[in-house]
């Protein structure tokens, strides 16, 4: 794609389509006053059809073809064009940072702000604000906290993961999936299902880095990058996040460790920090260690391995333990564990007069040694049980605040919530979890409706013909896990 020539924003002309049936002053001729978002259709006809300049693809080249390469000028790429396409990405209803500015607020002059904040950062001018500190409530009772940058602070965080997207695509690994383009939870959960059906696989070791993003060695981090960008303004920039501290109500407090979890950036140090301290010795371990098959999947800060023999599953565990003390991180005593799971575990725990095999949770799902109707080994893959409970419980607290809502608005709204639901977890083997929470839904429904007045009989007919006409029926809309991994991963492809 050819580098678009640089212009006035306010003067951008829009190439006519063919055929279009307009006048060609009526497309390209700007409009007086235009303001708000009038200039995204210039930019990006989808917020996900990214428009990467010639600069940023010469370096994707470049990482692919020199491993071992330092990047020494990356800032340039900072561009205007690439902070209004990090503008763009932003979520518009995101919650505003210590500088209480929305998205839509920024929008509002979003040429000249921009303009300003591409010559701060070019400058060195620019400054990090502290992150505003929120809690939000965990399965186990406990509460995670979580950074939300100021608005300007994403917007170049976000420019600055595209630049870096651009090098290490090229380096991370194949079994890391979290916070990376082009790669899902979905895809995560099939390489691991692939794994454990298709390879031989009869032990797994669960492993949770306890407080990973609270945990996260600052030297360590900027050393680590440091092995691919030698920019120092790049490694200023970072180093200014890392330390720009976190605001809680009015008191400030300074971060000497960790990287704020919610902000643009953190996925992407986390991926960095992860790759070096984890995955390379993994690959590593695996190829000079194991005698066995061995399977790994990591997905941000959570990982699962799957070992064919379980002294090597034993010994991978403890050799862990040494890897996370090393980079300051530590497994979870509670969390972390070794299962038998697989084909054969079942028919060799019968054999040793013990019980079903343990299950393991994985990105929401809880995997279950089973059976098909034929009797062959069966991946059975269920909603947790602590996560639905929380998900219901936030659906009855948004019923009662919309209590006296008209039903029709009452029902497209319970409508959504159902299909995002189905949307991640109508997997296949998990019908009777999704009908069971599509039920749980329905009485919770009627149960708000019939205390919207004394005289209210709201009947369990009414009720259900009003589901029937807003809430999807439950359907299984994932293939198989091994079906699709197959055709994502083609055998005959270099590194399948």
């Amino acid at each position: 794609m050819n580098e678009p020539k640089k212009s006035d924003p306010s003067t951008v002309a829009m190439k006519p389509g063919n055929k279009s049936g307009r006048l060609e002053a009526e497309s390209v001729e700007p409009r007086e006053g235009a303001k708000g978002n009038a200039i995204e259709p210039h930019t990006h006809r989808t917020q996900r059809r990214i428009s990467v300049s010639p600069g940023l693809d010469r370096v994707r080249e470049r990482a692919r073809q020199m491993k071992k390469e330092r990047f020494t000028a990356l800032l340039h790429h900072v561009t205007v064009d690439l902070l209004r396409m990090a503008y763009l990405e932003l979520k518009r209803d995101a919650a505003p940072g210590v500088d209480g500015v929305t998205w839509h607020e920024y929008g509002q002059n979003l040429e000249v702000a921009l303009l300003d904040l591409h010559g701060r950062v070019h400058r060195g001018t620019y400054r990090a604000l502290p992150s505003r500190r929120k809690f939000i409530q965990k399965e186990d009772g406990k509460q995670r906290p979580l950074g939300i940058a100021s608005l300007e602070d994403k917007i170049v965080q976000r420019a600055v993961v595209e630049i870096l997207n651009a090098i290490y695509e090229h380096d991370f690994m194949g079994f890391s999936y979290g916070f990376r383009p082009g790669r899902s939870q979905h895809d995560a959960l099939d390489a691991l299902a692939f794994g454990i059906v298709r390879m031989k696989v009869s032990w797994i070791v669960d492993a949770d880095v306890r407080s990973f993003f609270d945990s996260i060695s600052h030297d360590w981090l900027i050393r680590f990058v440091e092995h691919r960008i030698g920019d120092p303004r790049m490694i200023r920039l970072i180093r200014k996040w890392l330390k720009a501290g976190v605001m809680e109500g009015v008191e400030w407090s300074p971060s000497a460790i960790g990287s704020p979890q919610g902000s643009v950036i953190s996925p992407m140090l986390a991926n960095i920090y992860l790759h070096y301290s984890f995955d390379l010795w993994a690959d590593r371990w695996r190829h000079r260690n194991a005698l066995g098959k061995v399977v790994f999947v990591r997905y941000a800060d959570d990982s699962v391995a799957g070992f064919e023999h379980e002294h090597e599953a034993r010994r991978f565990l403890g050799d862990l333990h040494e890897r996370m003390k090393k980079f300051a991180l530590s497994l979870h005593p509670e969390k972390t564990r070794i299962i038998e799971f697989g084909r054969f575990a079942a028919e060799r725990r019968a054999r040793r007069g013990l019980g079903k095999p343990e299950t393991f949770n994985f990105l929401g799902f809880t995997h279950i040694c089973g059976r098909s109707r034929a009797g062959h080994f069966l991946l059975n893959r269920k909603t947790r049980r602590d996560r639905m409970r929380t998900r219901l419980k936030a659906i009855k607290e948004e019923l009662w605040r919309r209590l006296h809502q008209p039903l029709q608005k009452q029902g497209r709204w319970l409508g959504q919530v159902v299909r995002g639901y189905l949307a991640y977890h109508a997997v296949p083997t998990n019908a009777r979890s999704l009908g069971a929470f599509r039920q749980r839904v329905i009485e919770l429904w009627r149960r708000t409706l019939r205390r919207r007045s004394q005289r209210d009989r709201c009947t369990w007919a009414k009720i259900l013909q009003l589901a029937a006409e807003f809430l999807p029926v439950v359907r299984i809309l994932h293939p198989w896990p091994q079906d699709r991994f197959a055709v994502n991963h083609p055998r005959w492809k270099p590194g399948a």
